[in-house]
């Protein structure tokens, strides 16, 4: 029953059921699980969503459409569209990830939605996928204003840099910390012309450089 709920939100059924319950299988609650399901399924919601946004937006640049692509598909993004689906009720998580609150956490939630779009494509066809992500993406298309997507901090970073003719920020990973289900990334951003050192922390290598970037940019901007 909580399965035919779950159908019903996304709007389509299954004809291979297997498929949804492998999207919805965490690694840490044994095999088959969701990763390479959310390899192929990120990898289909970028395209998706690249291919609305430049139907959407004939006028708008690349490094517009890339940015507003970026906002849509970002763990957050996913992870609110997770939520509204009630997913967490329906992911099959290991004993330790049950105890740790893993069915809130975002990234488990982000994966899990991307595994899904993954399984749908599977099941069958790219029309099928992108019929349901269209749907669910509705809202947030429709509540889109591309003059309020911000420019990603390494971004703007870097746009800073090139302004005043500095040589492009480095980055290196200083630690890796976790089990390989939760870890911690710390990397570090370094900009040698400007002697600046940052360091940020995050979940993902991506977020841990964004976070470097950060504060990287407000030493930057008081050079």
């Amino acid at each position: 029953m909580k399965r035919q709920a779950l159908c019903r939100l996304l709007g389509r059924d299954f004809s291979q059921p297997e498929l949804l319950q492998q999207a919805l299988t965490h690694r840490s609650y044994g095999a088959p699980n969701n990763e390479r399901l959310e390899f192929l399924g990120d990898s289909i919601l970028n395209c998706i969503i690249a291919a609305r946004l430049y139907q959407l937006y004939p006028r708008l640049p690349e490094g517009d459409l890339s940015r507003m692509r970026a906002a849509l598909v970002k763990e957050q993004t996913l992870a609110e569209i997770a939520g509204r689906l009630k997913l967490g009720d329906h992911l099959m998580l290991g004993e330790g990830e049950l105890k740790s609150g893993g069915f809130r956490r975002p990234s488990i939630l982000a994966d899990a939605l991307e595994a899904i779009i993954g399984a749908a494509y599977l099941d069958d066809g790219f029309i099928t996928a992108e019929a349901m992500v269209l749907a669910l993406y509705e809202p947030l298309l429709q509540a889109l204003d591309p003059k309020k997507i911000a420019k990603d901090p390494k971004t703007q970073l870097q746009e800073h840099l090139q302004s005043r003719k500095h040589a492009l920020p480095q980055y290196e990973v200083v630690a890796i910390r976790g089990e390989a289900h939760d870890q911690e990334f710390e990397v570090e951003c370094i900009i040698p012309d400007l002697d600046i050192r940052t360091v940020g922390i995050g979940h993902s290598r991506r977020s841990a450089e964004q976070n470097a970037a950060i504060a990287a940019y407000k030493a930057a901007i008081n050079e």
